[in-house]
């Protein structure tokens, strides 16, 4: 595991770890979960594939960093990539993370409470950890900055955007921008205009033209756009004042229902696993059905609309664990496309899943590829990238 690179996604109470090699060689991963409470557990897997599990009662960020240090194997990255949810308008790449960008991040955390916070606690913790490793952050929103500005701003005051960086941002960056560099090596070059979806508990699409993110769905939050795991997506703007005055909802009870609370769980009744829905479809549930209708018309929907962004469509390429993993959602998103020339081949879209990379169309019309997004892989490599920058 020559110049490996440690890549840390920390969550208010988790910790996701892998640490990713230069070559093929296996990784190390893992997660810390329930971190501060006695149920506080590190999972992980070895080189050899073979799991592991051990207790962290009442371990915090910077406890459950060290126990993952020290399943590592005896192998020492030369980086620690962080994940960081959002970088505002700051960041348009990867960034070493010394005293003033943190500064920069800490800034941007009130438009990621849920989110910077907890990413900051872990880099925290890393540099105490790892003082004498370089520590970079690598931002979600950070592909999605070179949207123009008729993609990125609401018509709201100006002011709004000039004083307070009201405006849209873009979230999954690195999925994004992974699965489109994926397709421009399996095309050949990189003059190719690609929609891409990526479908899992939370969701967005994206339009890539020549490599750069030209528009996509997730806004100011991860809150706008599609229909998601447990979030609304797009809604009426006037839903808060309705439930407010005829229902006497606070601010925070809107923004709870919206985010935990609707989505696939909210319109089935059932549950957000799209596995489940599918299998509660087949045996005719009336709400598992509408969740999985509204869900893959909403995508087509949002795939249609970013279009515009694109002088070409060279294709549309599935990732996420839903995109990656649901022949019947592909099936259903690409059949409310009509207009766009898509013809799928059916045996390779049920063969398609569990991991697989493959091409699903009939070669008739535009490319149709499904790709497993490697965000852990791309957060490495945007690193590596930073450090050949500065050696």
């Amino acid at each position: 595991m020559q110049a490996s690179v440690l890549v840390i996604n920390c969550g208010s109470s988790s910790i996701k770890y892998a640490l990713i090699p230069a070559d093929d060689a296996p990784r190390l991963e893992g997660i810390a979960e329930r971190l501060g409470s006695q149920e506080a557990r590190l999972k992980a897997k070895d080189a050899q594939g073979e799991a592991h599990e051990g207790a962290l009662a009442g371990a915090d960020h910077a406890a459950a960093l060290a126990a993952i240090f020290e399943r590592l194997d005896g192998h020492t990255p030369v980086a620690v990539g962080h994940r960081i949810v959002h970088g505002g308008e700051h960041f348009t790449r990867a960034s070493l993370l010394d005293d003033e960008v943190l500064a920069a991040v800490e800034q941007t955390s009130a438009l990621a409470p849920l989110h910077n916070p907890a990413n900051l606690a872990g880099i925290a913790a890393a540099r105490e950890l790892y003082p004498e490793l370089p520590q970079v952050g690598v931002f979600d929103t950070a592909f999605h900055q070179s949207l123009p500005a008729h993609a990125y701003r609401y018509a709201l005051p100006a002011s709004l955007y000039r004083d307070h960086g009201i405006r849209r941002y873009g979230f999954h960056g690195t999925s994004h921008a992974f699965v489109s560099q994926r397709a421009d090596a399996l095309a050949g070059g990189n003059d190719h205009g690609w929609l891409t979806a990526h479908l899992g508990n939370g969701c967005s699409t994206c339009a890539v033209w020549q490599g750069q993110s030209r528009d996509t769905s997730m806004g100011l939050t991860p809150l706008e756009g599609l229909v998601m795991g447990t979030r609304s997506g797009d809604v009426d703007p006037g839903l808060h004042a309705h439930l407010h005055r005829q229902l006497g909802w606070s601010l925070d009870e809107i923004d709870a229902m919206l985010n935990q609370r609707s989505g696939l769980k909210g319109l089935s009744e059932l549950t957000n696993d799209m596995r489940e829905l599918e299998a509660a479809a087949e045996r005719g549930h009336p709400g598992a059905s509408l969740a999985l209708e509204v869900f893959c018309y909403r995508i087509a929907k949002s795939l249609a609309a970013l279009s515009c962004a694109l002088p070409t469509l060279s294709g549309l390429i599935f990732t996420g664990g839903i995109g990656e993993n649901s022949p019947r959602v592909r099936a259903k998103v690409i059949a409310a496309l009509p207009h766009f020339g898509l013809d799928l081949e059916d045996a390779a879209n049920q063969a398609t899943l569990r991991g697989r990379e493959g091409r699903i169309d009939t070669g008739l019309g535009p490319q149709l590829w499904v790709i497993p997004t490697d965000e852990e892989g791309q957060i490495a490599h945007e690193t590596r990238q930073l450090l050949e920058r500065q050696a």
